[in-house]
């Protein structure tokens, strides 16, 4: 069984197919925003969501009028733990596999983002086309997270439920909130339909891609298939990111710092740190899995791949971290 380091070494220092380079935009930007970020797992409702969207959006759209060329990625946690959810209470239809549920957060929340920022970019004079592209992303089918599943998703169950649940076979973990899923978060290696992303942003749209870390799927005889897994959306970003040329990969989540003992006491909030500090830390288990981990991992990727700059900051932080006066930077 692989640990996170090795699963994360490979995420480092794998000799991912690189794209011949663009013409390089040094204001292209990469946000990705957490599904966790926009709706809580335990009271989140469809219209606290489309506020936290359009709350969201508003401060994009000031983002790219300060002339960031914007390519936006997002999660998808509690909202495919909200579709299992409903599944499992319903029993009057056949469940669908987790990669068909992914495409259905896909593209429920890339309606809600695209119409948002449409409409936040019209009130503010810019004309620009948004678009999603519905995103497949190829993983390591011999990722340990297939034995070993940590991608917590959805809502909290109480003790009985999730009891019952496991019995069923369906792996759950416990925390200080209760019980919730895990899931399968193998590693991204390729995201399929890059070179149409890449056209759609030479043509100067919008694009909101590899949403809820894309729809995972295998190569079996050269032909895609699905996988029952959720990549984290962090990862695909990292990886999107790379692949645009992006020259920061900005991280938009539910705090506004990555912290040294995090809720404790001696809590320490970061301004700034390096790969080499980040690795130490992150080695000294400052950063929860399934949460902060990830998300630094995946800033490591992206500045290791050679990208300039990686910040982990709140949703309602982007533009003062971007100018270097809130959030988490990780430089080189």
């Amino acid at each position: 069984m692989r640990s996170w380091s090795l699963c994360g070494e490979l995420f480092l220092t794998a000799k991912a197919q690189r794209p011949a380079k663009m013409s390089q935009n040094m204001s292209r930007i990469v946000i990705a925003i957490g599904g966790n970020a926009i709706l809580n797992p335990t009271r989140g409702s469809p219209v606290e969501q489309q506020r936290m969207i359009d709350e969201t959006c508003r401060e994009i759209a000031q983002i790219i009028r300060k002339g960031y060329d914007v390519v936006l990625t997002h999660g998808n946690g509690p909202q495919i733990g909200n579709i299992l959810a409903m599944q499992e209470e319903c029993g009057l239809v056949h469940p669908q596999p987790l990669d068909v549920c992914g495409a259905e957060t896909q593209g429920m929340l890339g309606y809600s983002l695209q119409q948002s920022l449409d409409n936040r970019l019209t009130e503010a004079g810019i004309k620009k086309q948004v678009t999603t592209v519905l995103t497949q992303v190829i993983v390591d089918e011999s990722c340990s997270s297939f034995e070993n599943p940590t991608k917590p998703i959805g809502i909290y169950y109480p003790e009985n439920r999730a009891l019952r649940m496991m019995a069923q076979g369906i792996k759950m973990i416990h925390d200080k909130k209760g019980y919730r899923r895990v899931v399968p978060s193998p590693e991204p290696l390729q995201i399929v339909e890059i070179d149409l992303i890449k056209k759609l942003i030479k043509g100067d749209a919008t694009v909101i891609a590899a949403g809820g870390g894309g729809i995972p799927v295998i190569r079996k005889n050269g032909l895609l298939v699905g996988i029952e897994a959720v990549i984290d959306k962090d990862l695909a970003g990292s990886l999107l990111a790379s692949d645009v040329g992006a020259e920061v990969f900005l991280i938009l989540t539910d705090v506004e710092k990555v912290a040294l003992n995090y809720g404790k006491e001696n809590q320490l909030d970061l301004d700034e740190i390096t790969v080499s500090e980040a690795l130490r830390y992150m080695k000294e288990g400052h950063f929860g899995k399934g949460s902060m981990e990830p998300k630094v991992l995946s800033a490591l990727g992206f500045i290791k791949k050679g990208g300039k700059r990686a910040i982990i900051t709140s949703l309602d932080k982007a533009l003062p971290a971007l100018l270097g006066t809130a959030g988490t930077r990780i430089i080189a």
